[in-house]
């Protein structure tokens, strides 16, 4: 029997349905509640074990991910490596989701390099041995080990899984030609304060409600200093979204509607632009 030495997976991006910060622990890290949405746009993985004398990683995409050594897929190759011997790994990495939107590209690239190890080397590690080393990579990194709808408190690692029907729902996604680092972002939120409903009530919600009553804690900072990010929003307002938000800690924007939305108006050459279907 062959064994086998090759995998393909298709990390993909998410969405925050709401971000609240609701506090702040003792060791700095703010704490967050806020619902995960895995949705269909994905970048492209491909493995490869090797005999060569260390692992190897290729990034094409034209996307910025910074200094090679850095990139939480090799990264996550040496968190692995720590617990388990496996051969070495040539990794060739495809981007598609923009780096600094707040769709967690760069995570969902750590956590399915995990995953796809764990199984193309026959690791065993469990559902939740890998949830706790995707966390050392990074908070957001948890959520793509499962890679389904939940509701993410703590630091986002404490995750309890969401029952989530938005089928039928065009989905927009539109990121100007901003990079907003985290630090940036938790560096300019504004004065905290505890949310006043479980964010499973506030999305059980229908859709058309959610303007009312889901917001994202990092707006009201970052909208000042990126006034496009506001436009934007307004913009996807005016095109008829029964919903949309900021991702994350930014800077893409997301757009829910039961319409395709005409896109003319904002279909520019530096703009990142996105539609698919929910």
């Amino acid at each position: 029997m062959s064994i086998r030495t090759t995998m393909i997976v298709y990390p993909n991006a998410k969405l925050n349905l709401g971000l609240f910060v609701t506090g702040r622990r003792s060791d700095g890290y703010h704490l967050l509640e806020t619902a995960f949405l895995p949705i269909s746009l994905c970048d492209t993985l491909e493995l490869e074990l090797t005999d060569a004398a260390e692992d190897e990683l290729i990034v094409t995409g034209g996307v910025e991910t910074g200094a090679l050594q850095d990139n939480l897929v090799l990264r996550a190759v040496r968190a692995l490596r720590q617990l388990h011997s496996f051969p070495s790994v040539r990794l060739r990495l495809t981007k598609q989701i923009p780096s600094g939107a707040g769709m967690g590209g760069g995570s969902a690239d750590a956590s399915f390099t995990l995953t796809a190890i764990n199984e193309l080397c026959s690791l065993g590690l469990s559902t939740e041995e890998l949830e706790a080393i995707a966390l050392t990579l990074g908070a957001d990194c948890p959520i793509f080990v499962r890679n389904q709808p939940a509701v993410g408190r703590g630091i986002g690692e404490v995750l309890t899984p969401l029952a989530l029907d938005l089928k039928g729902y065009h989905l927009t996604i539109v990121k100007p030609p901003i990079h907003i680092s985290t630090a940036e972002a938790f560096r300019g939120l504004l004065p905290l304060k505890p949310a006043e409903t479980p964010i499973e009530e506030l999305v059980a919600r229908p859709v058309a409600e959610w303007r009312d009553c889901l917001f994202n804690d990092f707006e009201p900072s970052l909208f000042p200093h990126h006034p496009v990010l506001s436009e934007i929003k307004d913009e996807l307002y005016a095109l008829g979204a029964d919903f949309a938000l900021m991702t994350g800690s930014g800077a893409a924007l997301y757009a829910l509607s039961r319409q395709q939305l005409q896109l003319d108006s904002l279909r520019r050459a530096d703009y990142f632009l996105y539609e698919g279907k929910l």
